[in-house]
């Protein structure tokens, strides 16, 4: 069996929703030291709606690839759906991630809620953080 799916493969080759939004409602970096890996993800928001999400990825092809296809996930949907992705949503939507590389999926989730909870404190927004918590152990 191949290390990585065509789904991940495909999200690394040709990467969706790659690019900066300048007047992002949201802005979201996380970073992880260990392996390199650094994502920003940024909101477009209209009416509790993303109406864009855009991402910049400096890492290796699963950070990439997990960067992309959470943009896909959350692109169109509400902040408050977009509050409940989870590292797991998005290795199973990428047909899995190596063990070694599920950490990829957990920066982009942490990113897209530090995105949220950037909208959300920019704009007097009350939130529950507790759902803005990724749920996931940091042991990475």
């Amino acid at each position: 069996m191949a290390l990585y799916s065509e789904k991940v493969m495909d999200h690394f080759t040709h990467p969706r929703n790659v690019g900066v939004i300048e007047d992002a409602s949201g802005v979201g970096e996380v970073g992880n030291a260990k392996c390199g890996d650094i994502m920003k993800i940024y909101l477009k928001i209209e009416n509790d709606i993303i109406e864009d999400v855009k991402f910049e990825t400096f890492g290796c092809g699963s950070a990439i690839a997990s960067s992309s296809m959470a943009t896909e996930m959350i692109k169109g949907k509400s902040i408050y759906e977009a509050m409940e992705l989870t590292n797991k949503a998005v290795a199973e939507a990428l047909d899995g991630l190596p063990a070694h590389k599920l950490h990829c999926s957990v920066l982009a989730e942490e990113a897209i809620k530090n995105a949220l909870t950037d909208y959300f404190e920019k704009n007097h927004i009350p939130y529950d953080a507790a759902k803005l918590a990724c749920q996931h152990s940091h042991d990475e």
